[in-house]
């Protein structure tokens, strides 16, 4: 019977999952076993995290909105100028008027006047 060299298969998946985690320090770039467990733990993680990130720059937009509404001598807050900005159906997402926010206070200001009307 002739020799079967085996590995091959074995080695290619191992090559793999070693490409993946070439980047992570110590044990976890060069043991097989903690790279699969590492593997799984930062592809978790890095879902987990996708959901958080939005969460985090709503909470972001919504404080850069209520500074720059407070700072600018029209004295309500931030669910009052939301609400204002629907019953006046100017439908703007919290993102641009963080934008507006930051860049051009002047048109924020020009917005939040023309909802008070």
């Amino acid at each position: 019977m002739t020799r079967i060299k085996r590995g091959c298969i074995a080695r290619r998946r191992r090559t793999k999952i070693r490409l993946f985690a070439s980047s992570f320090q110590g044990a976890h770039s060069r043991l097989t076993r903690t790279i699969t467990q590492q593997k799984i733990r930062a592809l978790f993680s890095a879902y987990r995290d996708r959901g958080r990130q939005k969460r985090y720059f709503r909470r972001l937009w919504i404080t850069r909105i209520n500074a720059a509404i407070r700072g600018n001598l029209v004295y309500y807050s931030y669910n009052i100028f939301i609400h204002n900005l629907y019953k006046k159906q100017l439908l703007l997402n919290r993102k641009i008027l963080a934008q507006i926010a930051i860049l051009n206070r002047n048109c924020l200001s020009m917005i939040s006047t023309e909802i008070i009307k």
